[in-house]
């Protein structure tokens, strides 16, 4: 999109608009066809003639790419029936189809990956080549997938009720592919989650929405000016955006106050306390333990289960930390030496309670291995050089 038209506008319109054309009659398929149209030809016109009403001319010019497109494949009654039904110039329609937009693109026959694209272009207002570049694949690629997801969902009713819990999934999944190209996709979940929250009154939407908030306002302090991963105990606070701090505690409170917790509301929890320490050294580990506790209830996520073994190991020692873990590894049937283990960062926090339990010899080695195994670049740099460091002490 281009940077003479607000593309914050085009976005936010982008779900009423598709969702306009389809409670018309359109087909989902043609109608996010149409609608992507209609943004390209918004990008061409407006700078020069802006519309009073974006989204009536939004409705009209997409439902008219609509239009043209059914003519070269549909049959003549058909067509003129569509023809007449073509709305009169004027404000489009105040319903919000925003939430069953999320609904129908968090369907769950389609893979996560395929959901998270549609809803990216679908629901979010993106270009497949924003999105391809964003998840660093060939534009084909994505094409392909949003092409198969929108088959998918063609023949779904369109008032078919929800699942929240897909929905929120589906988000959680563009947070955490973070920032890449041009499009900052942790800002942009924010976003469609905010939007949401607009939308649907659920406090799991509301945790979700508050644990994004906590987490991006540490994202300044994440990273030293060369690049390299800082983590969290050894993170500038002064970094730390304060406000989006005090917005997701308010948030989370509201949500914790009605009594229906969830597991994003118990995450955000978690996040709200490292949040709240001024220091690292004054992190409240006992309550953090307490939370995973809630958490693994809800959930049984082994990976929240190595989270409460680190939490374990700051609260009660790094001995009781490694027994927890050893507790996690037993239970997954592998270990956390020689070849690593099935969770990816297990043998990083393997490494680090044997560290602080003064076994460096066992330390260094568990860091070469977690950066053997590490999911990306900056992770495995920073493990590199924990197991460079330990192995400096023992020869020296």
């Amino acid at each position: 999109m281009s940077s003479s038209v607000d593309d914050a506008l085009l976005r936010s319109l982008t779900p009423g608009v598709l969702g306009i054309l389809v409670r018309r009659g359109a087909d989902f398929a043609a109608a996010e066809d149409a609608v992507q149209d209609a943004l390209v030809e918004a990008v061409r016109c407006w700078p020069e003639d802006p519309p009073r009403d974006p989204k009536g001319w939004l409705v009209t010019v997409a439902w008219r790419k609509f239009l043209d497109a059914t003519r070269a494949d549909t049959a003549r009654r058909r067509r003129e029936d569509l023809v007449e039904e073509e709305p009169q110039p004027g404000p489009a329609p105040a319903v919000d189809d925003t939430l069953r937009l999320y609904f129908l693109c968090a369907h769950p026959s389609l893979t996560p990956s395929s959901a998270v694209a549609l809803t990216l272009r679908a629901v979010g207002g993106l270009t497949t080549r924003q999105i391809a570049q964003a998840y660093l694949v060939p534009e084909a690629t994505m094409a392909q997938r949003i092409s198969r997801a929108k088959r998918t969902v063609s023949g779904v009713r369109f008032d078919r009720p929800g699942d929240v819990a897909t929905v929120l999934r589906v988000l959680y999944l563009v947070f955490n592919e973070g920032y890449s190209g041009d499009v900052d996709l942790a800002a942009e979940a924010i976003r469609l989650t905010r939007q949401l929250a607009a939308v649907i009154d659920h406090p799991e939407v509301a945790g979700l929405l508050a644990l994004m908030l906590l987490h991006h306002a540490r994202r300044a302090g994440r990273t030293a000016p060369d690049g390299s991963l800082v983590p969290l105990a050894e993170q500038d606070r002064g970094r730390w955006d304060t406000a989006l701090i005090a917005e997701g505690v308010e948030i989370l409170q509201a949500a914790l106050a009605r009594d229906r917790l969830g597991e994003y509301q118990a995450q955000a929890a978690v996040a709200a306390l490292h949040a709240d320490a001024p220091t690292a050294e004054e992190t409240d580990w006992v309550q953090i333990v307490e939370w995973y506790d809630e958490l693994a209830r809800l959930t049984d996520s082994p990976v929240v289960r190595l989270n409460r073994a680190v939490a374990v190991g700051e609260a009660d020692g790094p001995r009781a930390g490694l027994a927890a873990l050893a507790d996690l590894t037993s239970s997954v049937g592998s270990s956390t030496r020689g070849h690593g283990h099935p969770l990816p960062r297990a043998t990083a926090a393997a490494a680090y309670l044997h560290e602080r339990a003064g076994d460096l010899g066992t330390a260094a080695r568990l860091y070469a291995d977690a950066a053997r195994v590490a999911p990306n670049l900056a992770e495995r740099d920073y493990l590199t050089r924990q197991a460079a460091r330990l192995n400096t002490r023992l020869r020296g």
